[in-house]
């Protein structure tokens, strides 16, 4: 029964061990998750003031989440598109200005999984709500 009880003990000791461990490890990744968003989020905010992008509009989460994800989908189109793909530099700059004009975030947050190739369809399928409404008094 003492052999039974000792390896019981043990047991415990190396459960305790993992959760600590384990525990350690997620506030290791949770850390490491927040520093590389901050750092994204830097980066796609420098990118944005970079190529002249407007405000995104809607909560302060929605808009910092949509900075990114403009970023992420332009820079994945460019890349596609012109880099790799038949797009020119003039043809480019036509879809930079359409996507200037899409400032709701949560549109960017909405494509951030589509295909880099249905970037244009995508922008001419943005409805008045995606895009800002100019005050026809000014």
């Amino acid at each position: 029964m003492i052999h039974s009880a000792a390896r019981s003990s043990e047991v415990q000791r190396s459960t305790d061990c993992w959760r600590a461990a384990k525990e350690g490890d997620e506030q290791d990744k949770a850390a490491w998750l927040e520093a590389k968003r901050a750092e994204e989020q830097a980066e796609s905010e420098a990118w944005s003031e970079q190529y002249r992008m407007a405000p995104l509009e809607g909560s302060e989460r929605a808009v910092a989440w949509g900075v990114r994800c403009r970023h992420q989908v332009l820079a994945a189109a460019y890349t596609a598109l012109v880099l790799e793909g038949e797009t020119s530099e003039t043809e480019w700059v036509a879809i930079e200005e359409t996507a200037r004009t899409i400032t709701r975030a949560g549109w960017w947050i909405d494509q951030r999984s589509s295909e880099p190739g249905d970037l244009t369809e995508l922008l001419q399928a943005a409805t008045e709500t995606d895009r800002p409404t100019e005050d026809p008094y000014l």
